[in-house]
């Protein structure tokens, strides 16, 4: 009688989310500098505007205006230079994208895993990068659209939302300072990838920045391609049941964190959901219409005041030069306190509470924000700005904060996917936050106020969102227990996840010492931020 023979098993694949359970060996602290690879990368996204206005001087030559000419026949021309508001349009469909990526593809990433993910995350956005610097070589407009918009929007997506639920599964007793540190390099991307940016800009151009943005957009796509992917490569996740040496849950579970877990398909038809929806929402909005007129505001405000000059004075153009330069360090703090305001007000978070710390952003926020036209009347410019970075660490700190908000609402086994449908609010916003902005102070213009004054009505409109946001953030309760997974979906769920795997041995996971590794990696992504801080400081101190 002949012997049936059963073929083995085929090894997982090297991007299966099987093949990165981590062993005993592992150290949970390795996972935070991967997670920071990606989102420094990705974080680029908010340094785009380096290359708006040599987008926009690409040709020379009279010919090259094309007064008149419509936006589909600019996207096909070769021989018609771009306006700068075509150019951004770029930035704004990688932002809706990045939402819509995420909001599709977050309940595949569960189960596909964070190396896979980030993966594919490295390929878009850096491959994104390259295709959009060939369609400035060939002077094509929806190549740039089609690489660094759509392409780049997906990268967007998928690597922002990656790390999260990773993190909070490693850090179950820092939950908000886990995704904190990860979210804090979105934040931070653009300190570093700006300069970086302008330099290849002038070498590759020989000094005419035009000339070299094609060739700076490839060279920095195929740079966050290999940085991303080791980021990728670099991530880890801990068996079920692995819990930090030492820690344990805590015996009463407070009234805002469960226990229990909430599918994705139940999870977005909840009110929970669609409040925390509307909360971040109208944080974005507002902290949006803050970055997009923070320059202006503060050179139409205080003038000449900037300067030394008093603010009656008539301004010729080498002073008028020195007041944007001045101002233009405020988007260097805008950037550092965006960064660090992510990682401090989710550690914040972790103490107080995650509806706690949001009722703080809408409180302080909303005296700022009405503050802030009292401040510029009176010609108190630094604390002007420094309400301003305060603004901003709270709009970066509501980033960082809703995922550990998710993850206490809705617990942690889904909560990568739910939050990427949240992340919709994101993309909504940084729609209509700018279009709300910009007819707010064009309205103002046409009715004839004054320069230094129209922004007062657009700042105690702007409060106006944040009390409703405020409102918004009361109303929120613990989910149902009808909504909580039963034991049988759950185990459902951890199987497609692969979680079992390694789950006999969860007591000892991820056990091993920080090493030499995990100080190089640390070094890798550390020094990279601090020279971006050391450079956003240098620019601010023309402010002061």
């Amino acid at each position: 009688m002949s012997e049936v023979l059963t073929p083995p098993l085929a090894a997982p694949g090297l991007l299966a989310r099987e093949r990165i359970v981590a062993g005993p060996g592992f150290n949970r602290w390795l996972v935070p500098p991967a997670a920071l690879a990606i989102h420094l990368c990705i974080g680029m996204a908010y340094g785009f505007s380096v290359f708006w206005l040599p987008m926009s001087q690409l040709l020379s030559g009279p010919a090259a205006t094309c007064t008149g000419a419509g936006v589909g026949s600019l996207m096909f021309s070769s021989s018609c230079n771009w306006s700068v508001p075509l150019v951004t349009s770029t930035f704004e469909m990688f932002i809706a994208v990045l939402g819509l990526a995420a909001a599709l593809w977050g309940g595949w990433l569960e189960h596909a895993g964070p190396r896979k993910a980030g993966f594919i995350a490295a390929l878009c956005w850096g491959g994104g990068m390259v295709i959009g610097g060939i369609g400035v070589s060939m002077h094509q407009l929806w190549l740039l659209w089609l690489g660094c918009g759509i392409i780049g929007g997906v990268g967007q997506g998928l690597g922002y939302i990656t790390p999260v639920s990773t993190l909070i599964k490693w850090f179950p007793d820092r939950r908000g300072m886990a995704t904190g540190m990860a979210i804090m390099g979105y934040g931070g991307g653009a300190m570093i990838g700006a300069p970086i940016a302008v330099a290849l800009m002038k070498h590759f151009g020989q000094g005419h920045a035009p000339a070299g943005v094609a060739a700076t957009l490839m060279t920095m796509g195929v740079l966050y391609l290999v940085v991303m992917s080791l980021g990728a490569f670099g991530m880890r996740v801990p068996p079920s049941g692995w819990k930090p040496e030492g820690w344990s849950e805590p015996a009463a579970a407070k009234a805002m964190v469960t226990s229990r877990h909430v599918h994705l398909d139940a999870a977005w038809k909840t009110p929970q959901f669609w409040l925390i929806w509307g909360v971040l929402f109208l944080n974005v909005t507002a902290g949006i219409g803050v970055i997009s007129m923070a320059s202006p505001m503060l050179q139409d405000v205080f003038g000449g005041h900037l300067i030394g000059l008093d603010t009656a004075t008539t301004l010729n153009a080498a002073q008028k030069a020195a007041i944007a330069a001045s101002a233009a360090g405020l988007v260097g703090l805008i950037s550092l306190f965006n960064s660090l305001g992510r990682f401090f007000w989710a550690s914040i978070s972790d103490r107080i509470g995650r509806k706690t710390t949001y009722a703080v952003f809408f409180v302080l926020g909303i005296a700022l924000y009405v503050s802030l036209p009292t401040l510029g009347h009176l010609g108190l410019a630094g604390a002007f700005v420094v309400g301003v970075c305060l603004i901003l660490s709270m709009y970066g700190g509501g980033f960082s904060t809703v995922p550990a908000y998710l993850a206490d609402i809705f617990g942690t086994q889904m909560v990568g996917a739910i939050h990427g449908r949240l992340l919709t609010a994101w993309s909504v916003a940084g729609i209509v936050g700018p279009y709300l902005i910009a007819h707010l102070r064009q309205a103002q213009l046409h009715a004839g106020v004054a320069h230094n004054l129209v922004y007062d009505r657009t700042l105690y409109t702007l409060s106006a969102l944040l009390l409703l946001g405020l409102i918004l953030n009361s109303l929120v309760r613990p989910v149902h227990e009808k909504h909580h997974m039963d034991e049988q979906r759950l185990a459902r769920e951890k199987a497609l996840q692969h979680e079992r795997q390694g789950a006999e041995h969860a007591d000892t996971a991820a056990r091993g010492s920080f090493g030499a590794l995990g100080l190089l990696a640390w070094l890798a992504i550390g020094i990279p931020f601090l020279i971006g801080v050391f450079i956003a400081l240098q620019k601010a101190a023309a402010l002061f």
